[in-house]
């Protein structure tokens, strides 16, 4: 039943998840996810479910959390992925808030809402390490990195995504920071044929790549990943840091550690950043993997661009 789901009720209105099934850690729910959007309460379901166990949840849902005035699902397993308003008022677009930095939500328009919450914590890191910083953003999405590399104090983010969707909405998410827009370059090229205009902007003391697992015609992560970390002496400077994600989940660590090692021998394993907690997996590496490297080369071997 759906209304017997442990749930979490939200601490704050900043963007989270509260609950997690896609992690298989609660048998019988592993295809529900909620997430709370302010003041929205999302239900994502990747199988049909029974409409009236649906609106018992939504109705404990909306009771549990006094700010909520809309319950809303989507439908993962239907083409296109819809919206439904399932309870309270059909709110389409708002502004979700995370540790102190605000994100254009859209629901309705596109399978993805603008801000992946599993993130939040790598978001916090590059936050924190950003200062001074020239940051290059791979496969920048909505430029949710950029935008809390900036609070950080970089000096320079360059957003790079195939997406001009995508970017344009991350332009709105610098405005809406109020941050310097000349601090950021958005260049909506595809990665793989474009690491010239890579170039142009470095050299970079930062890397976040977070791709794909996979896109038609453009990106598979399992053949592609190697062709990005190969190139790393190309345009990150000596001891810079590198956040490395990986979202596949038929991919673990381990994937990740060997292509560095095998493409990028000086780029050295540092930590793993955990996601938030909610984010339970029952089977460890089937979930998000962060990690962080440094670019450590040796002074005969660093790369410097031609003037």
């Amino acid at each position: 039943m759906l209304e017997l789901i442990p749930f979490s009720a939200p601490t704050s209105n900043d963007a989270q998840r509260v609950f997690h099934g896609r992690g298989h850690a609660f048998p019988g729910y592993e295809h529900v996810s909620i997430d709370w959007l302010s003041p929205v309460m999302l239900i994502t379901l990747y199988k049909a479910v029974d409409e009236q166990a649906l609106k018992k949840l939504a109705e404990k849902l909306k009771q549990s959390v006094t700010d909520c005035l809309s319950v809303q699902a989507q439908y993962r397993y239907l083409n296109r992925a819809p919206f439904e308003v399932v309870l309270g008022e059909p709110i389409a677009n708002l502004i979700a808030t995370e540790n102190g930095l605000k994100y254009h939500i859209s629901l309705g328009k596109a399978q993805n809402t603008g801000l992946f919450l599993d993130m939040s914590n790598g978001r916090e890191w590059v936050q924190q390490q950003a200062k001074g910083a020239n940051v290059l953003n791979l496969f920048a999405y909505t430029c949710g990195f950029s935008v809390a590399a900036l609070a950080g104090g970089a000096e320079q983010v360059v957003n790079v995504d195939m997406s001009r969707r995508s970017l344009t909405v991350g332009r709105e998410n610098h405005r809406l920071n109020q941050q310097v827009l000349s601090k950021v370059t958005f260049e909506g090229v595809d990665i793989f044929k474009s690491f010239g205009r890579l170039k142009k902007h470095g050299l970079y003391q930062l890397l976040v790549c977070d791709p794909p697992s996979f896109q038609k015609g453009s990106v598979d992560i399992k053949r592609d990943y190697k062709k990005i970390i190969r190139r790393i002496p190309e345009f990150m400077a000596p001891d810079s840091l590198l956040m490395l994600c990986l979202n596949s989940p038929d991919l673990d660590e381990d994937f990740l550690l060997e292509t560095v090692k095998s493409e990028c021998k000086d780029c050295v394993f540092q930590r793993v950043i955990a996601s938030p907690e909610v984010f339970v997996e029952a089977v460890e590496g089937k979930g998000l993997k962060v990690l962080i490297f440094k670019y450590l080369p040796e002074p005969s071997l660093v790369y410097s661009n031609p003037v």
